[in-house]
């Protein structure tokens, strides 16, 4: 069977299926599992003009053991961890090129990395577990040594192939990181589900599907660092992991101190979470001249004072409310990650991989954001950054505890995370730097055009920026894409023009 389109298709959430009968988490599963979980020899894609199509020939799953005997024990996750808004699988994925000058490109990349994974099991062993639901909702890691699943499989594909500039999302992604069924529940299921395949070019995929409520994406890329490591030859990971989740623990008793509004209870009034029907997904280049222009658009005090991610953020939700067309007086906001490691006193070790951000929000009304000039939206984001702090974060542990561990809001929210500094673009396996590393697309979930990441990448001209997936319903896309270039051009530059524009694999 060949797919074109469809295998990569963003579908949309009808809320009447789910409204007074399935929680949210329970519709995204099903969701998943209804639209994405598909499986075929044959994928295929459009690359700009041409058709790319290729067989992917997969192994049956196995489950990769630690390599040593592990402790058998019980270990609960944080009251950061284990909110229903961390209770999906985040995928990722990294391209790694052949290096035929190297010692490594006459080893087998699926060889090498099953055998640094149980190695590195040893030490990452809750990974090895399962996660069981106990009184009030609290997840606890059962470590059963059980262990983690993977996949190997083999492409009929060039690195090349994929075309000059790659970013999300990818074609035929489910093919890549192959859905085991009944693998992807939060609870008694793998943790991690890594696929390694083999391009005919003598390069190699790397993806990987985590449980977020093990870790964030600081901890994923410490492990896959790890793994790494040790594939090139190291005995043991230079960053030994620590647990330590009880430091992100609710106080006793618990006390909310301060104002969360991620996890406000926002009424929707037309009856959808997201606009529905028609998504399209584009990916943004953002390089050097591009965000030159934007700052032009802020006086020079202000801009002067702001970071790349500050003014980014703005400019993306001012465009993305003026195209989705909320009503005037309809509050709107932006969520964005914000690291918490430093942010304790002391701070929490280096090894420490479970979830350890904060969700600061900036929130107006759609009719003062659209009708306000940039530097608006740009001083609530820079406004709201400097809300995280070591008394937050246990306010939010707090509200976890005594809310029922709730779901951050996602009407009328967009939601931004920046790994240009995670580090996934420098995870190596023995064959050097990926050609591309990050999320393997945007969303939260299963929930189209909620969220978006900030992705390090260098463009065929080699220029290095950011790469921001944005996934709108196609009436507003255009609008976007109209707006950003509104702001852009007049200050006499054009996203469109060249290579700026980086349209996406779809």
């Amino acid at each position: 069977m060949s797919y074109g389109y469809c295998c990569n298709q963003w579908y949309c959430i009808n809320p009447m299926l789910w409204e007074g009968s399935l929680s949210l988490s329970k519709y995204i599963r099903w969701w998943w599992s209804n639209h994405c979980a598909r499986s075929s020899l044959f994928v295929g894609n459009k690359m700009g003009s041409k058709s790319l199509t290729f067989r992917v020939t997969r192994q049956k799953p196995e489950l990769v053991r630690p390599a040593k005997s592990t402790p058998r024990e019980c270990k609960l996750l944080s009251d950061i961890d284990d909110q229903e808004g961390l209770r999906f699988q985040v995928p990722v994925i990294q391209f790694y090129r052949s290096d035929d000058d190297h010692l490594h490109s006459r080893r087998d990349p699926v060889k090498v990395i099953r055998e640094a994974i149980a190695k590195a099991l040893v030490f990452y062993y809750p990974f090895a577990g399962r996660l069981r639901e106990c009184a009030g909702r609290k997840l606890v890691v059962d470590c059963t040594g059980e262990g983690v699943m993977f996949i190997e499989a083999d492409a009929e594909v060039t690195l090349e192939q994929f075309g000059e500039e790659l970013q999300p999302p990818f074609p035929c992604l489910e093919e890549l990181l192959y859905d085991v069924p009944e693998s992807a529940g939060v609870l008694h299921c793998p943790l991690l589900l890594i696929q390694v395949t083999r391009l005919r070019c003598g390069g190699f995929i790397f993806a990987v599907r985590l449980n977020h409520t093990m870790a964030d994406v600081t901890g994923l890329v410490q492990f896959m660092n790890a793994v790494g490591e040790i594939a090139r030859g190291a005995s043991a990971p230079s960053v030994l992991p620590v647990w330590q989740r009880e430091r992100l623990n609710a106080r006793d008793p618990p006390r909310v101190t301060c104002i969360h509004h991620a996890y406000d209870e926002v009424p929707d009034t037309k009856g959808t979470i997201i606009p529905l029907d028609d998504m399209v997904h584009r990916s943004f280049f953002f390089g050097p001249a591009e965000v030159s222009a934007l700052r032009k658009s802020i006086p020079l005090d202000i801009s002067r004072k702001c970071s790349t991610f500050e003014v980014l953020t703005a400019c993306l939700w001012l465009c993305r409310t003026i195209a989705l067309q909320p009503e005037p007086n309809e509050e709107v906001r932006v969520i964005y990650v914000v690291n918490a490691r430093s942010k304790f006193d002391p701070p929490l070790p280096q090894g420490y991989y479970g979830n350890a951000f904060g969700f600061p929000v900036a929130l107006t009304t759609a009719g003062e954001l659209c009708k306000r000039p940039l530097r608006y939206a740009l001083e609530l984001v820079t406004k709201a950054k400097g809300d995280v702090t070591e008394d937050y974060m246990k306010s939010v542990a707090d509200l976890m505890v005594i809310k029922g561990r709730p779901h951050f809001t996602v009407v009328r929210t967009y939601l931004v995370s920046d790994v240009t500094r995670i580090g996934f673009n420098e995870v190596d396996f023995g064959w050097g730097r990926p050609e591309f590393g990050g999320p393997a697309k945007g969303g939260v979930s299963a929930i189209p055009g909620v969220a978006s990441f900030y992705i390090p990448v260098t463009n065929k001209n080699g220029e290095k920026g950011r790469v921001v997936p944005i996934c709108l319903p196609g009436f507003a896309m255009d609008r976007f894409v109209r707006e950003l270039e509104k702001l852009l051009s007049n200050n006499h530059h054009s996203i469109i023009d060249g290579s700026t524009f980086v349209r996406s694999a779809l």
